[in-house]
């Protein structure tokens, strides 16, 4: 049975309202796709997409690394891409490497997507012209303070100080 005497932790939070702010503007994001009727696309593949486009087929290590992800979460990726019909695995230069590939269905969006992508990224400068501190400086400045001491630190050195932790 739960202790009702404790107060929720949840009712407070600095961290929601920003994961709850980047999910409204994907939400929107997603929108403009659906409004445009192309279906299945899901917003976290677009940079993986367009970087594919750009560069041409890559091993799942050359896109994580491109776009500065593990190989584990970019192999999970691919896999829900290639489930969806947005790419595909082709030979590589010898007959033991695979690449991933756009499928014809992404090649037909995929000018499409990039300028989604620049429209979205013109749509944040027009927002920080608006705001007196620019989102970009926001997230500046989160690194550069995790860089004097991670998140992980941060959290570790809290929990240390918390009785029901222990």
């Amino acid at each position: 049975m739960a202790d009702t005497h404790l107060p929720d932790p949840t009712e407070h939070s600095l961290w929601r309202p920003l994961r709850l702010l980047q999910a409204s503007m994907d939400a929107d994001i997603a929108r403009i796709y659906a409004e445009a009727r192309i279906d299945g696309l899901k917003t976290s593949f677009i940079m993986e997409l367009l970087r594919l486009h750009a560069r041409g087929p890559m091993t799942i290590t050359e896109l994580a690394e491109s776009v500065d992800r593990t190989h584990s979460a970019l192999s999970q990726k691919v896999a829900a891409m290639r489930r969806a019909g947005w790419v595909e695995t082709v030979r590589g230069g010898d007959a033991r490497s695979k690449k991933v590939a756009l499928t014809d269905e992404a090649r037909s969006v995929v000018g499409r997507l990039a300028a989604e992508w620049r429209a979205t990224e013109a749509a944040v400068a027009e927002i920080e012209a608006e705001i007196p501190y620019p989102l970009s400086r926001v997230v500046t400045d989160i690194e550069q303070a995790l860089e004097r001491k991670s998140f992980h630190e941060r959290i570790a050195e809290k929990l240390a100080e918390d009785p029901a932790w222990q």
